[in-house]
């Protein structure tokens, strides 16, 4: 007996799903998942104006997005603190659809009927803002909506710290006269007004409808030491504030943009195919669907498109986050961005420049870095309790520290002052979106596409990874795994060119993949060519009557043996599945067929079980078949021939017993596992829509090792979570014993705050180097 081992190369799949959620951060909004999050709210820098340096960016698909939306310019709305002020503002008004925020534009976009409108803007004019319509010119990609550039800031900030030095000097070593206090005063004022002007205009506007935001508290502090004679201090702590808010802001935008970096990845030109023959190089934006566009080895693919002509390596990376590059040829689909390695292609365009693979994917990101993680919620609240506690405290200590320990009023009020420098939430505020929206950046550039920070965070607490077979654990295609001759003396050559001549004619994937598996020159005619429904096919190849067919149809013709039997029972325990070649004499060939697992899928299963998770396959395959694939892979709880309703039933029995369970799948069958699974994980995203909407992870190629990674990063994001939060609160209550029983300083108050911002913000975003095994 002569047998032959046939194994046929992976390829890559789409993953289709059902469930799409509605991942906007609006107002109002249906979710598909009930454990989904509370209405989002869009992150930004803590506050203050120094944010106005950071350079928008506008959504690849956001004008789309924002169809039937009226949009506002809101110039003074810098940072996560006043969005969510405007948002308190507007969502008890009756009427109003949704609402979308966009910080580092200052753009406010409301779905509402106009009388609504005209309420949402009193409502916000009443806290002190003044919302305009959005540029025309902005709308199709002008700068007119564009903040105050770094220069202008950085400069003026410049400014303001040589007019504060001046002040110091002249208060430290000029004689104590009137003509040098007014001069000290002048550039104290000076310093102030260069610095500080925006952060009296919101901290005015905050005092006005009684809110305790950094903006007031600043206000106050610096007023009260320039109304106490420290008006060099009090210059500054606001310069000293300006410089550290403009660093936090650079900072925080270089982690909310970090994404960004990919569309410098789509070339801005593409040479397109004319109508008369030639090759012109023409801007990619204005590239339309169906163009034929060339690309020369080593360009990078302008638009996605599906290839014509011409096979090459491609090195998707960027998209998918693949190592290694990946063969394409005609009919395979490109992603704009990527790069052609060895040869020249021709492919049809299928998407336009702004609604690309990549340009969705930072879109996507985008959204997701506008949705509140649970820790942000968390801080949130206790911020909106600490800074008026403070605040409370300050004034207590003003007015009662005279009469109980008999300081000095004056005292007593620098002390209350210094205090209220304490007060300002910002290390705190800005711990927690500076690492989500890091970490979010930094698993978008390993190809995973995770679709908020609560994803991100709740990953951590997962105890079972439900794992679908087909496609997600294996290949999804059946492959010809043996080809085995059965009659001696028989030539394997001509036995192998009649099964495959018989199998190229049928479209049951099983023939399909017996044909492909079969390596023919020449496959010989088939005659009077049919399919039993149920049994297999059959036809003349060569002059002999033969059929490729089922157990059930050899036992039918009296071909079966107790020695065949056996043979067939060896592939059948493996999960193979298996057809018989025979003529009328008897068995010719036995042809083995089965899914095979996917290269990464072995160490991604070893790699959650040393994470403490339990896997578990779910099937619609047959007890024998999935037995045979958890076997390879070491796991030890499956669930076969399940319909989707029992993937179903099957998710909420492990949440029930185990704890909380992620759905990892590809099909449009996973549909109601994934949307019932606390986090759903859709495979291999990249060339479709429908999975970049349907699952909360999205892992944009097939790499199931993509799972134990965004596990590590949940983890990873935790403890940075947590170590920022207490460095926030650690160096608060250091200082605040300090201004209390010490001899803490506003200078010092003002170090410690600020110091404790940045702190936080770069520890947050070592979230976006790659991590360590």
């Amino acid at each position: 007996m002569q047998a032959m081992d046939t194994r046929a190369p992976s390829a890559s799949r789409s993953a289709s799903h059902g469930h799409a959620h509605s991942h906007g951060h609006e107002h109002g909004h249906a979710h598909a998942h009930a454990h989904a999050p509370a209405a989002p709210a869009a992150h930004g820098d803590c506050c203050g104006h120094a944010c106005e340096t950071a350079e928008p960016v506008l959504p690849p698909a956001a004008p789309a997005a924002l169809a039937g939306y009226t949009r506002y310019r809101i110039a003074s709305m810098d940072c996560a603190v006043e969005q969510a002020e405007i948002r308190a503002a507007l969502e008890p008004l009756a009427g109003i659809e949704a609402l979308r925020f966009d910080v580092p534009q200052r753009q406010l976009a409301l779905k509402a009927p106009e009388a609504v409108q005209a309420q949402a803007l009193a409502a916000i004019r009443r806290l002190g803002y003044e919302p305009q319509p959005w540029p025309q010119d902005a709308e199709q990609g002008g700068a007119a909506a564009a903040p105050a550039g770094l220069g202008a800031g950085l400069s003026r900030l410049i400014a303001s710290l040589l007019a504060a030095l001046g002040a110091e000097a002249l208060a430290f070593f000029a004689p104590d006269t009137l003509p040098f206090q007014i001069a000290a005063m002048a550039l104290a004022l000076a310093a102030i007004a260069l610095a500080g002007l925006e952060t009296y205009k919101k901290g005015l506007a905050a005092l006005r409808v009684g809110r305790l935001n950094i903006n007031a508290l600043m206000a106050v502090a610096v007023t009260g030491a320039f109304v106490i004679g420290r008006w060099p201090e009090a210059a500054m702590v606001m310069a000293l504030y300006a410089l550290a808010e403009l660093i936090e802001a650079r900072a925080v935008d270089r982690a909310r943009h970090a994404i960004q970096s990919l569309l410098a990845l789509a070339p801005e030109d593409a040479e397109v195919l004319q109508a008369d023959g030639q090759w012109r190089r023409l801007p990619s934006g204005e590239v339309g669907l169906g163009a034929t566009v060339r690309l020369k080895p080593g360009e990078r693919v302008p638009l996605d498109g599906r290839v014509l002509r011409g096979q090459s390596a491609v090195d998707q990376a960027p998209v998918t986050g693949e190592s290694l590059p990946v063969d394409k040829r005609a009919g395979d689909a490109l992603y704009a961005g990527t790069i052609n390695q060895t040869a020249a292609l021709e492919f049809e365009v299928t998407a336009l420049a702004a609604d690309s693979t990549l340009a969705r994917i930072i879109h996507a990101v985008e959204e997701a870095q506008s949705s509140r993680a649970p820790t942000q919620r968390f801080v949130d609240r206790f911020a909106a309790i600490y800074t008026p506690a403070v605040f409370v405290l300050a004034l207590a200590v003003a007015v009662l520290m005279p009469w109980l320990v008999g300081w000095t009023w004056m005292q007593s009020v620098y002390k209350a002052l210094v205090l209220l420098v304490i007060a300002c939430p910002c290390a705190l505020v800005i711990s927690t979106p500076v690492t989500v929206v890091s970490g979010l950046a930094a698993a978008a550039r390993r190809g995973i596409l995770i679709k908020g920070g609560v994803y991100l965070e709740e990953a951590r607490k997962l105890k079972v990874v439900a794992l679908d077979k087909t496609g997600t654990l294996t290949e999804g295609r059946p492959v010809l795994t043996h080809f085995e001759l059965l009659r001696p003396g028989a030539e394997l050559a001509r036995v192998q060119a009649w099964a495959q001549a018989l199998a190229s004619r049928s479209d049951h994937p099983v023939s399909k993949a017996i044909a492909q598996g079969l390596s023919v020159a020449v496959a010989p005619e088939v005659q009077g060519f049919r399919a039993e429904a149920g049994r297999g096919v059959a036809g003349q190849v060569e002059g002999q009557a033969l059929v490729l067919a089922n157990h059930r149809w050899i036992e039918e013709r009296g071909q079966c043996s107790s020695e065949l039997e056996a043979q067939m029972a060896v592939h059948e325990q493996a999960g193979r599945s298996v057809s018989l070649l025979a003529d009328v004499g008897g068995v010719l060939a036995l042809c083995a067929v089965a899914d095979t697992v996917k290269p990464s899928s072995r160490q991604a299963v070893a790699d959650l079980i040393g994470l403490g998770l339990t896997p578990v396959m779910l099937s619609g395959d047959n007890p024998r078949t999935a037995q045979a694939i958890a076997a390879q892979l070491g796991i030890t709880e499956l669930r076969a021939n399940l319909l989707p309703e029992d993937k179903l039933a099957a998710i909420t029995e492990l949440q029930a017993r185990l704890g909380p369970t992620a759905m990892v799948g590809d099909g449009i069958n996973d549909a109601p596992a994934l949307a019932r699974a606390d986090i759903g994980f859709a495979m291999g995203g990249a060339g479709t829509h429908t999975a970049m909407e349907a699952a909360d992870v999205v892992v944009m190629n097939d790499d199931l090792s993509r799972l134990p990674e965004t596990i590590r990063l949940s983890r990873r994001a935790r403890a940075v979570l947590w170590q920022n939060i207490a460095l926030a609160l650690g160096i608060k209550a250091a200082f605040l014993l300090a201004a209390l029983f010490g001899s803490a300083t506003m200078w010092m108050a003002v170090f410690a705050d600020m110091g404790a911002s940045l702190l936080v913000v770069f520890n947050g975003l070592r979230m976006l180097r790659s991590p360590r095994r």
